[in-house]
């Protein structure tokens, strides 16, 4: 496959031509905003809207009351889960406006609908709300303390479900039998996804249908919610997400907002527009990570690997549904690429009074990498092994691939050691001692991070679905290329539109690429797990060979022979050994003539998951007098199959890695105990990365093609992240090491890291 230099869609995004939710135009709409409760627990005994009723403008409150009337239950995505004592764990019933209770600060408590936000928010002021305030419980270990608030009542003791796999007996025994024991306890700390373009919507009547303009990273699956949700047939309903200003995992699902302003749109039969702001956003969105792990692991003398175990207590925020489930499906990482012989692993969903917690970019894969990654290292520094070598006596052998793991993962291919070396030399591991020496010299800290990861991706895992491209020619000879899959900024324009026209031997500029209207592309799975190449890209070459076969056919009979004397090349159907011919176009246009259209359609559905992996290499830098951290270097080494675009693979590691590298350094999403009021409500408490804080991020590519896609493909989306977050925390721990910090964990913000070392060291004091 032709490898190109940059990216279709970057010319309209440069030029600001880039069509997002909130450039749909329409002067009619109304404007919704929310009532947003400021009490984390409580319970509401009144709601009193008449006086924001006859406020100028005003043409709706709508209130939990209202949606009761139409018989609009409680929306989220289902949990079915069952429990390592048979209990089965079903969702805590997320109402869409706060009924009876409220659960965290920011939830939506009513929706106030005017004809200019002015209005709108001058009647928010005026919804008089009655709260009867309760203790609120923000972390997991608050939450599970006896005797600890409830933030559900049918939630005993704040779990919202328990889950265990593995021979636990088995692990604890071999653990405990191991000539060491290695035992980590490590905070994952929450993050918000910090989206360019926050959560937005546009609801309208458009006859007897109604039209959805939404910032979704699933439309498809959208449509389905609020078909459901509203009991309205699918047909009735129009969605289109365009460009989509970021996502990460966050844009998905029954999104509750959204579904309200569908609520009131339909009630009043108008436009009706919602934008979140940015405080909004980080009241309400889906947050990340935010979570307790607990690893113990058997290290024999020679540096084996005897056993593993991982407890994890992950914060779900208010609700656990199926949109809480991201710490089990990708638990499977925990195993790592070693052959550690027996693993057992639990995850308790722990109810807070938080807003939900959910997917973002890597659910649960980087927290994975992190728990096995971490002790590693720790194992490497507590017992005198070198990191780089006790990893290499415990990896999975190229020759015994495929790999049946003891948990949950087995993997299909990959080359661990030749990655491994191949990484080492890459990011020069051989030449950090000296670098270290030249570091001190300067009075600086300087510390050596390594990440092995492996993560499913196409999946999840055991649980694949299918996807679908359309190739639809005009009859202008332009060519319509449709994917189920969903780009929020990864590039999939560039790679769909590359793939499809390579395999049909024409030039790129005849395409236009379609996604996330649901009239032009009726299926799809949209964004996640990585696999938008393995399931769409697979699809999509299915689709041009249903092309071809179908076009031929039509050549055939307009040349007057058999298919079999008809051959394709470049748009250009010959018969065999003469200069008849006929293009492509034509066949579009004689298609169109007869009130037809000539198109390819191709589905696909990968039979398993696939298993990217990488070794990841960071190095800081650290001021022990400020306590600043600064990226010194970063590298990375992939395997991700096929390579189709080595521009736009390296360019989602690289945003990967700065998201993790983020989380750690300086990344914390903060509530004040006691009253769960959010501290870090903008961009003013909650500090982002920016280019100043990164180093160059170096990649390159070590691959092992897979043959469970026709593509051979790997998947990339979520690489970058599940790498860093370990590479990152551990290069800060190894720099902290060497002033006797034990144990350290995220976010290296300079005031944690100059306490720590103050801790660690009172007479530097």
């Amino acid at each position: 496959m032709a490898q190109r230099s940059g990216r279709i869609e970057d010319a309209r995004f440069i030029t600001g031509h880039g069509r997002y939710t909130a450039d749909v135009a329409d002067p009619s709409a109304l404007t919704a905003v929310f009532v947003r409760s400021p009490v984390a627990a409580g319970r509401i005994e009144a709601i009193d809207t008449e006086a924001a009723a006859a406020m100028p403008g005003v043409r709706a409150i709508v209130t939990a009351t209202a949606l009761a009337e139409a018989g609009v239950g409680p929306v989220q995505a289902p949990l079915n889960l069952t429990g390592p004592d048979g209990t089965v764990w079903t969702a805590v019933n997320r109402p869409l406006l706060a009924t009876d209770v409220v659960r965290y600060v920011g939830e939506p408590v009513a929706l106030v609908v005017a004809e200019s936000r002015a209005a709108a928010l001058d009647a928010v002021e005026a919804v008089d709300v009655t709260y009867a305030d309760a203790s609120a419980v923000t972390t997991v270990t608050d939450a599970l303390a006896p005797g600890a608030p409830l933030v559900s009542a049918d939630r005993p003791g704040n779990v919202g479900f328990a889950w265990a796999h593995g021979d636990r007996t088995a692990a604890d025994a071999a653990v405990a039998a191991a000539a060491h024991q290695v035992r980590l306890t490590t905070n994952v700390s929450r993050v918000n996804a910090g989206a360019m373009e926050p959560r937005n919507v546009l609801v309208r009547p458009d006859g007897e249908r109604w039209e959805v303009y939404v910032s979704h990273q699933a439309p498809q699956a959208f449509r389905g919610a609020l078909s459901g949700a509203f009991g309205l047939p699918a047909e009735a309903i129009r969605v289109v997400a365009g460009d989509v200003g970021g996502s990460f995992g966050m844009k998905m699902g029954p999104l509750r907002e959204e579904m309200v302003t569908f609520f009131a749109a339909r009630s009043l039969g108008a436009a009706v527009r919602w934008i979140s702001d940015r405080t909004e956003d980080f009241l309400s969105d889906e947050a990340g990570r935010d979570m307790l792990m607990h690893i113990a692991l058997g290290v024999d003398a020679d540096g084996t690997f005897t056993g593993l175990t991982v407890d994890i207590e992950a914060n779900l925020g208010a609700y656990a549904t199926g949109r809480s489930q991201p710490p089990i499906f990708n638990v499977g990482g925990i195993a790592g690429v070693y052959r550690t012989p027996v693993i057992a692993a639990t995850v308790t969903g722990v109810l807070t009074n938080t807003a939900p917690v959910s997917a973002y970019r890597g659910a649960g894969r980087p927290e994975a990498t992190l728990a096995i990654e971490r002790t590693v290292d720790k194992a490497a520094r507590d017992l005198g092994f070198d990191p780089v070598e006790l990893r290499r006596r415990n990896l999975i052998p190229a020759d015994q691939m495929p790999w049946e793991s003891p948990f949950i993962f087995n993997y299909d291919c990959g080359d661990f050691p030749k990655v491994l070396a191949e990484g080492a030399a890459f990011a020069d591991v051989a030449g950090f001692p000296e670098r270290r020496r030249q570091s001190e010299a300067n009075g600086k800290l300087r510390g050596l991070g390594i990440a092995m990861c492996v993560e499913a991706a196409g999946g999840p895992y055991k649980r694949t679905s299918m996807d679908y491209s359309d190739i639809i020619v005009g009859e202008d000879g332009r060519i319509v290329l449709t994917g189920g899959a969903f780009s929020a900024g990864q590039g999939l324009e560039t790679a769909m539109i590359d793939l499809v026209s390579n395999a049909l031997g024409l030039s790129p500029e005849q395409f236009r690429y379609v996604q996330g209207d649901t009239d032009e592309v009726p299926q799809g799975k949209g964004m996640g797990g990585s696999s938008a190449m393995i399931s769409c890209g697979s699809a999509a070459m299915e689709a041009a060979r249903d092309l071809i076969a179908k076009a031929t056919a039509k050549a055939a009979d307009r040349m007057e022979v058999s298919e079999a004397d008809v051959e394709y090349s470049e748009g250009t159907f010959r018969v065999v050994g003469t200069d008849r011919v006929v293009g492509l176009a034509e066949l579009g246009a004689d298609a169109a003539a007869s009130g037809e259209r000539l198109a390819g359609n191709g589905a696909f559905k990968p039979e398993e998951a696939t298993f990217p992996n990488g070794f990841h290499v960071c190095e800081v830098e650290i001021d022990p007098d400020t306590g600043a951290t600064t990226v010194a270097s970063y590298a990375a080494v992939e395997d991700i199959g096929r390579v189709l675009n080595e521009q736009l693979a390296s360019g989602q590691i690289h945003g990967g890695v700065v998201q993790g590298l983020g989380q750690i350094l300086q990344e914390d999403v903060v509530y004040s105990p006691g009253d769960g009021q959010l501290l870090s409500a903008s961009f003013m408490d909650y500090s982002m990365p920016r280019a100043d804080d990164m180093p160059t991020i170096r990649t390159a590519f070590s691959n092992v093609e897979t043959l469970l896609n026709p593509l051979r493909v790997k998947g990339v989306g979520e690489a970058g992240s599940v790498g860093a977050v370990a590479a990152g925390l551990n290069a800060v721990n190894d720099a902290l090491a060497t002033r006797g910090v034990a144990s350290f964990d995220m976010p290296a913000t300079p005031v944690r890291v100059w306490e720590a070392l103050r801790k660690a060291s009172p007479e530097a004091v």
